[in-house]
């Protein structure tokens, strides 16, 4: 700890005096780009959009000269591009993608850590820490450099974010927290007091600082507990409202504070482990050798066997082991994973075989894509160097799926096969168990179901959305199908994956059941009355914000097109996927709007009450390519196998106009479908 320690109470009508004299000197705003909510904070805060010094002293006067606003538009002012490896203001198709992290239980709250630490040790055992429980971390002053210094990797791949290099970075912290109230949460921009409530209530963000701060940024970082966001000081403040613990004990306490109760246990391998690495990436420069991606035979498979026949805990690798495959090389892998427990049933295969992504990306040097016999694994040059084996992949599996899923697994057991001949025989072994498992869901239609099933993992952020799954509505976000609610259900039942009886039918053609509505109703704390499953001009399903896909009217045209959220350029409506996200978030009904899933446009039910595909007539070409082929072969089966061409994108219709152009040149069929309105 510093000798000189600084006075908070002191300090803070200095720095606010410091804010207030600074407001008038702003001369321009610029901005930033990739956001729907202009200056996210003052907008939240005010409803007012600022862009200039008039609007910006409208907004500060307007909240009372809140400080945390005068820090958004000071800073904002002072906007400057910034390289590597720090973010700056992070878009809000980012915060969308982050989305199903922070209420799958990936991620179980915020972090700021700000200042100039005195040692790079302590700054490096905070960080690691957060990670380690499952805390989304950003980093704004020399807390930044000095981790880069102990050898901490930084990122968003890394759940660690450098958003800048000085404390006054640290807004985009606030503002993230602003847009996530708007964007999941429903919060109307100038509703200061349920803005304020909901970032009490679900924020879950904790500050962390250490010393060296001017009286203008302690001022700044003060105002973050109008946020109700605790400060746990690391050393160089004393008084105000800030807590002091002793270092060690700091991330507990601040978790505490929070209300988050996490057990960490280690894993006894080489390597740290953590969902703070899931989205990290191991290029092929950092790469000491790969398994499957195309280059090699590889495959994935979980299996229930019977209690005997497992041993907990036994890890065996049949074939080469790392040090005898050559660096740079594809070698073939087989992930065979047997496991057993008297609850667990084969339907739950694949349903945990999917985890096996999840586990394998939770290594700092591993890292996995795909599924199935497509899967692709590297392992890196620094994990191989520390003595991380193909070995270790399994005792990290087995670890993780026994931590996972305590009451529903007594044992596990992993077999890692590296031999070519032995991958080969045992690939074929598991191509047919997958065929035999799509066989069971294969063709299923939601006439032949009596239950659909809800998801409200979302409620974290979007307290009254309720997503309804059927068998060919997957969930919005792409990451649950009807099978994984049954499933989930199954094996939670208490969980946030729940049966809906259909109920009596309203509406075939708009997928309207008296069951579903009395079940939205419920869930959705009455702030939802009806919901119809195929029609969006009405009743349309809410949105949380987690959505991969928005659906959107253009009467102009009389269809119906999608934009994904990767793509970044304006659509024919005139808006960017972030302008239009940002109309339909927050569990609110927006007719003529809808959050899907990229695989719900392949279903027979693709908004089926407005004409379905026949309707679709843009699509960004990104998603198009994606889509491709599955999308002819569904066109193709229902006799429209032309139409696929006729659906427009970027390189040939970027604004209303030229869409018109084009449709009527290849003469679409939503041209002369009834009107849509």
């Amino acid at each position: 700890m510093e000798d000189f320690m600084t006075s908070i109470q002191e300090s803070l009508p200095r720095g606010t005096a410091a804010l207030d004299q600074a407001m008038a000197g702003i001369t321009a705003i610029p901005g930033y780009d990739e956001t729907a909510y202009h200056l996210p904070i003052s907008f939240a805060v005010t409803g007012t959009v600022v862009e200039d010094a008039s609007s910006a002293d409208e907004a500060y006067q307007k909240s009372g000269k809140n400080p945390l606003i005068a820090w958004e538009c000071l800073h904002a002012s002072l906007h400057q591009p910034l390289e590597e490896p720090y973010t700056g203001f992070i878009a809000d198709a980012v915060i969308r993608k982050l989305g199903y992290s922070l209420v799958d239980g990936s991620i179980l709250g915020l972090a700021l850590i700000v200042g100039t630490p005195q040692g790079k040790d302590l700054a490096a055992a905070i960080a690691r820490e957060l990670q380690e429980k499952y805390m989304l971390t950003f980093l704004a002053g020399d807390v930044v450099s000095s981790l880069s210094g102990a050898g901490v990797k930084v990122g968003l791949d890394y759940r660690l974010i450098p958003l800048g290099p000085s404390v006054s970075h640290g807004i985009h912290f606030a503002d993230l927290i602003a847009r996530v109230a708007m964007i999941f949460g429903g919060v109307a921009p100038g509703d200061a007091g349920r803005l304020l409530t909901y970032a009490k209530e679900r924020a879950k963000a904790v500050v962390f600082a250490f010393p060296g701060m001017t009286d203008q940024e302690i001022a700044c970082i003060d105002a973050l507990r109008i946020l109700g966001i605790p400060i746990i000081s690391l050393g160089g403040y004393e008084g105000g409202e800030w807590i002091a613990p002793t270092p060690t004990e700091a991330v507990k306490q601040g978790m505490d504070l929070l209300g988050i109760r996490v057990t960490v246990t280690a894993i006894p391998i080489p390597m740290a482990c953590s969902p703070a690495f899931e989205g990290k990436s191991i290029r092929k420069e950092e790469m000491y050798a790969e398994f499957g991606g195309g280059r090699s035979p590889a495959f994935e498979l979980l299996r229930v066997r019977p209690e005997a026949e497992v041993e907990d805990g036994k890890v065996t690798v049949i074939g080469p082991e790392i040090e005898t495959i050559p660096e740079g090389s594809a070698a073939p892998l087989g992930i065979v994973i047997e496991v057993a427990g008297k609850t667990m049933k084969k339907e739950y295969e694949p349903v945990l075989e999917r985890r096996i992504h999840n586990f394998v990306n939770y290594g700092e040097g591993s890292w996995h894509v795909a599924q199935r016999d497509l899967i692709w694994v590297r392992l890196s040059k620094e994990a191989v160097k520390n003595g991380v084996r193909v070995e270790h992949i399994g005792k990290l599996l087995a670890s993780k799926f026994r931590i996972d899923f305590p009451d529903l697994l007594d044992a596990v057991q992993v077999t890692l096969i590296t031999d070519p001949e032995q991958v080969l025989t045992a690939k074929k072994e598991a191509e047919a168990i997958y065929d035999e498992r799509d066989a069971r869901i294969k063709g299923m239609k939601d006439d032949d179901a009596d239950t659909f099933y809800s998801c409200t993992l979302c409620q974290t952020f979007a307290p009254d959305h309720v997503c309804v799954i059927t068998p060919e509505r997957p969930g919005l976000c792409g990451a649950i199908s009807w099978l994984d609610g049954k499933i989930a259900y199954e094996i939670s039942p208490a969980g946030a994956n729940q049966p809906v009886q259909k109920g009596g039918l309203i509406s075939a053609e708009n997928g309207e059941f008296e069951g579903v509505n009395r079940f939205v109703r419920k869930a959705s704390h009455g702030a939802i009355e009806r919901c119809q499953l195929y029609n969006f001009m009405e009743y349309p399903m809410t949105a949380c914000g987690c959505f991969e896909v928005i659906a959107l009217v253009l009467p102009e045209v009389n269809g119906i097109m999608v934009v994904n959220r990767e793509y970044k350029g304006e659509t024919p409506s005139g808006m960017s996927f972030s302008t239009l996200a940002g109309t339909i978030g927050g569990g609110v009904q927006t007719p003529g709007f809808a959050g899907i899933s990229k695989s719900y446009i392949l279903s027979d039910r693709f908004l089926q009450a407005e004409g379905g595909i026949d309707r679709l007539v843009w699509m960004p070409s990104v998603l198009k390519e994606e889509l491709a082929s599955r999308l002819k072969e569904r066109l193709k089966a229902q006799g429209k196998g032309d139409l696929f061409e006729k659906i427009a994108d970027e390189r040939n219709a970027e604004t209303i106009e030229a869409l018109t152009e084009f449709l009527a040149g290849v003469d679409h069929p939503a041209l002369t479908m009834d009107s849509i309105l």
